[in-house]
């Protein structure tokens, strides 16, 4: 069903008719596709369905350009990005066409997916803005870091899930919480992660985001069992260029203080919670596909 989405895709981009948008097209990585998988699976594969899958994973990819920009990142998936190789004029067009395009083609699909899938565009802008905004000083509210990562990444899974379930004729409410839950969990692991995991598996720098200011959980977590002497000192480092030493302690104090574990627990609740109201639902394969997120490799 995936090879459906990729060609329904690639017609969205070949309808453009510009030979740089379909090379630009050509140069970016296509990931796990996950937010098209869930949508299949929940609302099987019709050609409204496919559609839907298609048009939100052209967003995502809109979406991760101008993250690109935005964090100055230059490797995307271990590879460079598209900002590296033509520039961020160049990036942020890119993803202004995929929006736009992909924008033009719900009106094709109904008014209510639509409706679900345009709100949840306009959550992931504020999310993305808050998060430009958040890494300016160092971070210690847990509320505002779970605000902005559900706009920022779970109001997408949300709405994947909630326009799959209306096209699907299921239960909307039941599945949108489903999407929330593992949105959020999904973005609680990746931001272990940039901890846990060594520069080559993740194709970036280790420490990435708090090299870029942003504070993520395991980091107010760790600010909040500290002392006072670490704490200024944690707050010095932040949005730095991290020595090994540096880099060291703050992974030591992490371990001393069991705030990865700690994190991990927390997306865990939410993956658990998302599997019960799957299961009460029938539905095996979603259930899976959350397991699969907070079992992946630290």
């Amino acid at each position: 069903m995936l090879s459906a989405v990729e060609r329904k895709i690639e017609q969205f981009i070949s309808e453009l008719n510009d030979k740089e948008v379909s090379a630009l097209y050509a140069e970016l990585p296509h990931g796990k596709r996950l937010r098209a998988k869930l949508i299949l699976k929940i609302a099987g594969s019709g050609l409204a369905v496919v559609k839907t899958a298609a048009i939100v994973e052209m967003i995502h990819a809109a979406s991760l350009l101008h993250d690109d920009v935005i964090d100055d990142a230059y490797t995307r998936r271990a590879k460079p990005s598209l900002n590296a190789l033509y520039g961020n004029k160049t990036a942020i067009m890119m993803g202004d066409i995929l929006y736009s395009k992909g924008f033009f083609e719900l009106n094709n699909i109904s008014p209510e997916v639509s409706k679900i899938i345009s709100h949840a565009v306009i959550q992931l802008s504020l999310g993305e803005l808050k998060d430009v905004s958040l890494s300016r000083a160092f971070n210690t509210d847990k509320k505002i870091y779970l605000e902005m990562i559900y706009q920022k990444t779970a109001s997408l899974m949300e709405a994947c899930a909630g326009a799959a379930a209306y096209l699907a004729g299921k239960d909307r409410d039941a599945y949108m919480i489903y999407g929330r839950n593992l949105g959020i969990a999904f973005q609680m692991i990746d931001d272990l992660l940039d901890i846990t995991m060594d520069t080559q598996t993740l194709g970036k720098p280790a420490l990435h985001d708090f090299v870029e200011g942003k504070t993520t959980l395991p980091y107010i977590y760790l600010y909040e069992a500290m002392n006072h002497e670490d704490k200024i000192k944690l707050k010095a480092l932040h949005g730095k260029v991290l020595s090994i030493d540096e880099q060291t302690w703050i992974k030591s104090m992490m371990q001393n203080t069991k705030v990865i574990q700690k994190s991990y627990n927390e997306a865990k609740v939410l993956i658990e919670e998302a599997i019960t109201l799957m299961n009460e639902k029938g539905e095996d394969a979603l259930s899976s596909i959350a397991m699969a997120m907070i079992e992946r490799d630290f």
